[in-house]
């Protein structure tokens, strides 16, 4: 198996950035996920879990160079995401007041409707949100939604026939022929060695399936709304998620027992 495509998400629940290499320590990918939107209203990280509310974030895109992070807005502007302009700015364009944050609070939570009432009910409709605290699988300081790397396989979505950027993966890695979808999950509890062209090897533990909410659905920068997303792993790979229940997954979160680098291009081996 081979990494085929490495990404990081430098604001949560904005478009990534597609990396032809990057560090990796305990804390998951440098940058990945390191801002989020905080509302104001409701002290919850903001995130498109919730379509009613943020679905539009998926329509603006975030960088991260040299430490700093810019979002560019479907409006036309770039501007470095910790500018007090643009915590304003946001809160017009998305219609609630928000502040940018780089300190992921004690217990950090996001409301997370059942991906079913969405489908069935429409994204504008006022269906029961729960909370749910993030990042309980990670040490790093992150605003991941649990572990700090989460992967999905070509076996997995070639199954379900949707564009990988919809699950917002770190990592997509390629599958031989034949490998059966959903093989994520007979990796729980298994390590993967990720071994790079010099010979150096990162090591990252698999500790969930990752449950699937509406995100997948919705609107992805220009790509259109695509339900099937979540309707086919609801149908087909319903499984145990230790602590949350019995849910729709595809893919799966992994912590990094051993830090060093991941590259386009590298070997990956499950042991």
């Amino acid at each position: 198996m081979q990494i085929t495509a490495l990404w990081r998400y430098p604001v949560k629940s904005m478009l990534g950035e597609p990396l032809d290499g990057s560090p990796v320590d305990h804390g998951g990918l440098a940058g990945d996920r390191g801002l989020a939107l905080v509302d104001e209203l409701t002290g919850k990280v903001a995130t498109a879990k919730h379509p009613r509310l943020w679905r539009d974030l998926l329509r603006y895109s975030a960088v991260a160079q040299d430490g700093r992070v810019r979002i560019t807005s479907p409006q036309g502007w770039t501007r470095d995401a910790l500018d007090p302009w643009v915590a304003d700015a946001l809160a017009g364009e998305l219609g609630r007041p928000v502040r940018v944050a780089a300190d992921r609070p004690d217990a950090a939570s996001v409301e997370r409707p059942d991906p079913d009432d969405v489908l069935d009910q429409g994204v504008e409709a006022e269906v029961d949100a729960p909370s749910l605290e993030i990042a309980q699988g990670t040490t790093g300081t992150s605003f991941v939604d649990h572990s700090p790397v989460h992967l999905i396989t070509t076996a997995t979505l070639d199954e379900i026939g949707v564009e990988y950027v919809r699950y917002r993966p770190n990592l997509v890695i390629t599958t031989p022929e034949g490998t059966p979808p959903y093989v994520e999950n007979t990796w729980l509890g298994r390590e993967l060695h990720v071994t790079a062209a010099d010979g150096t090897t990162v090591m990252l533990e698999v500790s969930l399936p990752t449950p699937r909410c509406s995100v997948p659905t919705l609107e992805h920068g220009t790509l259109p709304r695509s339900p099937h997303a979540v309707r086919e792993p609801m149908r087909a790979n319903r499984v145990e998620v230790t602590g949350f229940g019995v849910l729709p997954c595809a893919g799966a979160y992994a912590q990094v027992t051993r830090g060093g680098a991941l590259h386009v291009g590298d070997m990956v081996t499950v042991h």
